[in-house]
């Protein structure tokens, strides 16, 4: 409550009374203001009457600028001023009642003195409230408050509480303990304590003595209008004071949250700095895909690859998760303080992380599938060259001195019968030189695999395999040479021993059926499936049906080598030396049986351990697949219960942290599930395993999900942490931010959410946790708010100032907490300095270091800029500039 207008014109008579009591009073009042302006007054009802000094004092005690006054010196000049400073009067809600400008004029000391006293009551009491309560009550409260711990002052009306003095030296005291000490001071000696004051308040406090200490201390009842005019002045005097401690505290209190702000904004771009600068080193070594020459060298590879990903990224990706929470909690307290958002250096933006981290994982994705595909490579590289090996030496052994053989010309020299033995050993020859044309064959084509495939030793391989072709176009040709030598002379043969013919024509072609079977009992296989060795059994088994069918041939071969005998035996033959139409004989074909009939058991039990080796890579499938079809959807519904816990409205906040608090700690508690899978993973690769067909879930996927679900967990504790620091802040109770979160929910739109990888589904129907336009203007309007188009528009720039079309669910909470919460702005913190500066422009060093802390104080004067306008003394630092830059661009 304040002193109305009415009140002011009130019982006049009693007015006059005092006036007339006290007219020094009013002219010091009066002189204290007007020599503000450089003037003063003699006499209080002369010195008024030409309405100069009235309206200069009205000025300079209201601020505000008056009319341009009558410079004339006639009577109608001076009633013209006397009403300009009375309509100003009457402007402020003061009824004039009985005074007019002509008994100013005529010098009517009742009517000046009521009309001061009137200016009194409106501009220097009626403004002083304390607690709601009226001019007069507050001013006599305040008195009460400040004087409340001094022994013998009981201050309880403004009369006989202040004849002893001890009440004003107490006030002076209490505020400027410096001036007086109140210690000596005697209750019976009020005249001393009186005058002691009104010396020291004119000295020190700038308070004009108004009141006479004889008149005080000798009047049984001093008058209360004139010990309260006297009085309100301290109030006016001390208020300033308390005005600049105030304003202190709030400078302190902004500086104290900027330094918090600096300093999480410095950790932010030291941990940025950090991640990307790993990530920059980490990209080159995914991307370097040179092969390695050896399995062994590739296998490295491959468990480095492992390494990083169980040893060096995981603690990156907590990295990266905790440096989105600082970000997100940093623009959090700076959206609360007020403050603008924090732009990181370039390069250092959230984004700019998350493109970074994006492409780290692209060159990941492909490194290990690379990796694998290069291990498949060199094993079937080696498998290729042994097999090369294997057929060169069996070739290179059959080929040894045929050219020394076909080079001959022991058909010169020989007989008849001799002649056509080598005639028919030739084409035996011929035809087991067509017989191993397949071989040859096969050996380049191998070769050229192998160049295709890019074997590091290619160049011995290609060596050997020139070579070899050399060689047998070299056959070939000495081949048909030696033919046409023995055609020619073939007219000169008669007769042939048709049974070393037969022989040798038979054997030659089971011979190499032999060698056929030898080779292929001892051929080298690779198979990676329980399917694929089955196939390989059942070509054994296949061949195995055939050994009876090729007995027989090989018995009647050797019949016919018995025939031989017999005939030579029964005609009285003598058989000398080796069948002359082939090198075989009847004991090499013996011999190479026994070693067929060898290699068969041997050939079945490589087969049986290859069963075995594929059995327990099955057992291993089985083993991984049974794991990772639990954790998978174990993963699938830990994501479905995080979103439903940050999107369900039961409980408080506190409630919500405690239950994702318990979430993260369970998926914490699963993670030596995750490790055991890894470790089924690891003996599967090791063991060459690379598909599955027990599982849809493979490691990468489960990976992924894991990955997903510590990020998602993180996300959603920190979105209900910066929900608790919002509340907090802005005084928002938790029935109000449920209302909102229930508000929102009610209309953020429902989507269905596919994770889609190869052949894996996640589904999840989620919020989108953000409202488009339309349904942000239903929200706001079932929440009660009345908008137009032009309201709206304005509200969508404070909740979508970047235009991307959506409201999230943090911009609704800060628009809604806007509404109610008070925040410091730039204005209020320049009002606050210019109090401590005493209305300059401008503040001192010594200013700063008087009325702050030390620490703020020196961070003021370390960011402030000099202030060179006008006559600012050297020093000057310009406060408003710096204001505006704690709420403005920061360069921090």
């Amino acid at each position: 409550k304040r002193v109305s207008a009415s009140s002011l014109t009130s019982n006049y008579s009693d007015c006059l009374r005092f006036l007339l009591f006290s007219p020094q009073t009013f002219t010091a009042w009066c002189n204290s203001h007007l020599r503000k302006a450089g003037t003063q007054i003699e006499n209080i009802e002369e010195d008024f009457r030409n309405g100069l000094k009235l309206m200069l004092l009205l000025e300079v005690i209201s601020g505000e600028r008056l009319p341009k006054p009558d410079k004339g010196k006639m009577r109608f000049h001076k009633i013209a001023n006397v009403n300009k400073a009375l309509d100003f009067i009457s402007s402020k809600g003061v009824k004039l009642i009985s005074i007019g400008a002509e008994e100013i004029v005529d010098g009517n000391v009742k009517m000046t003195l009521g009309m001061i006293w009137t200016i009194i009551l409106r501009f220097a009491i009626q403004d002083i409230s304390v607690e709601e309560t009226s001019a007069k009550e507050g001013l006599l409260l305040w008195c009460q408050r400040k004087t409340a711990p001094y022994r013998n002052v009981n201050v309880q009306n403004f009369h006989i509480s202040w004849k002893d003095g001890l009440a004003l030296c107490a006030l002076i005291h209490r505020h400027r303990p410096d001036l007086i000490d109140y210690s000596k001071l005697r209750k019976d000696d009020p005249v001393g304590n009186l005058n002691t004051a009104f010396e020291v308040a004119e000295k020190y406090l700038d308070i004009p003595k108004m009141l006479d200490a004889d008149d005080i201390v000798n009047t049984p009842k001093p008058d209360e209008k004139a010990i309260m005019t006297y009085v309100s002045c301290f109030y006016h005097a001390f208020a300033g004071a308390e005005q600049a401690e105030t304003a202190a505290n709030r400078i302190c209190k902004v500086l104290a949250v900027n330094q918090e702000n600096e300093k999480l904004m410095e950790e932010y771009e030291k941990l940025a700095s950090e991640l990307l600068e790993w990530i920059r080193r980490t990209i080159p070594w995914l991307e370097n895909r040179v092969a390695e020459q050896t399995m062994h060298a590739m296998q490295q590879k491959l468990e480095d690859f492992r390494d990083y990903r169980r040893v060096h990224k995981p603690p990156k990706v907590q990295e990266k998760c905790q440096l989105e929470i600082n970000f997100n909690t940093l623009q959090t307290k700076l959206r609360l303080s007020n403050r603008p958002a924090f732009m990181p250096s370039e390069g250092k933006m959230v984004s700019d992380i998350a493109n970074a981290w994006k492409g780290l994982e692209q060159v990941e994705k492909g490194y290990e599938e690379w990796l694998l595909t290069e291990i498949r490579r060199l094993e079937r590289l080696d498998h290729l060259a042994e097999k090369f090996k294997q057929k060169s030496t069996l070739h290179e052994s059959w080929t040894t001195g045929k050219e020394e053989l076909l080079s001959q010309k022991d058909y010169e020299s020989a007989s008849l019968m001799e002649i056509r033995a080598l005639m028919r050993k030739h084409e035996a020859f011929e035809s087991d030189l067509a017989a191993h044309q397949d071989r040859v064959e096969q050996i380049a084509a191998i070769a050229q695999e192998l160049n295709e495939l890019d074997y590091y030793d290619a160049a011995t391989i290609n060596a050997r395999c020139q070579g070899i072709c050399d060689q047998w176009d070299n056959l070939g040709t000495l081949t048909q040479k030696r033919r046409e030598s023995l055609e020619r002379v073939e007219k000169l043969w008669e007769t042939i021993d048709q049974l070393y013919l037969e022989f040798a024509k038979r054997a030659a072609p089971f011979n190499n059926w032999m060698d056929g079977a030898m080779e292929d009992l001892q051929d080298m296989f690779i198979v990676h499936s329980i399917e694929e060795i089955q196939s390989l059994i059942t070509a054994h088994d296949q061949f195995k049906a055939t050994i009876p069918e090729a007995d027989k041939e090989r018995m009647a071969i050797m019949g016919i080598h018995n025939e031989i005998l017999k005939i030579a035996q029964t005609y009285g033959i003598k058989v000398v030396g080796e069948n002359p139409y082939t090198v075989l004989s009847p004991q090499d074909i013996s011999n190479k049986w026994e070693a067929v009939k060898q290699l068969v058991p041997m050939r079945d039990q490589m087969l049986q351990e290859e069963v075995a080796r594929q059995q327990s890579n099955e057992r291993l499938r089985r083993q991984f697949a049974a794991q990772a079809n639990i954790i998978g959807p174990w993963i699938q519904i830990k994501m479905e219960e995080i979103s439903h816990v940050s999107i369900d409205i039961v409980g408080s906040l506190e409630e919500q942290m405690s239950n994702l608090k318990t979430y993260e700690q369970n998926i914490i508690n699963y993670k030596s599930n995750i490790d055991t899978l890894e470790g089924d993973h690891q003996l599967s690769q090791e063991s060459l395993i690379f598909d599955n067909k027990h599982t849809n879930y493979t490691m990468e996927h489960v990976r992924v999900g894991w990955e997903q679900l510590l990020t998602t967990i993180a996300r959603t504790i920190n979105e209900v942490e910066n929900q608790i620091l919002t509340r907090d802040a802005k005084g928002i109770s938790q029935e109000q931010l449920n209302e909102f979160r229930a508000s929102f929910n009610h209309f953020d739109r429902v989507s269905n959410t596919w994770s889609n990888k190869h052949i894996i589904f996640f589904y999840l129907q989620k919020r989108n946790g953000m409202m488009d336009p339309d349904d942000f203007r239903a929200c706001l309007i079932s929440m009660g708010y009345d908008l137009g188009e032009v309201e709206f528009a304005r509200i969508m720039t404070l909740v979508d100032p970047n235009n991307t079309g959506v409201v999230t669910f943090q911009a609704f909470i800060d628009f809604m907490t806007r509404e109610t919460a008070e925040t410091d702005t730039a204005e209020q913190v320049t009002a606050s300095f210019k109090i401590l500066a005493s209305d300059k422009a401008y503040i001192t060093v010594e200013e700063l270091r008087r009325e702050l802390p030390p620490e703020q104080a020196e961070y003021c004067i370390s960011r402030m800029t000099k202030y060179n306008v006008g006559d600012a003394p050297p020093g000057a630092l310009d406060y408003i500039s710096f204001s505006s830059a704690l709420y403005g661009e920061s360069d921090l």
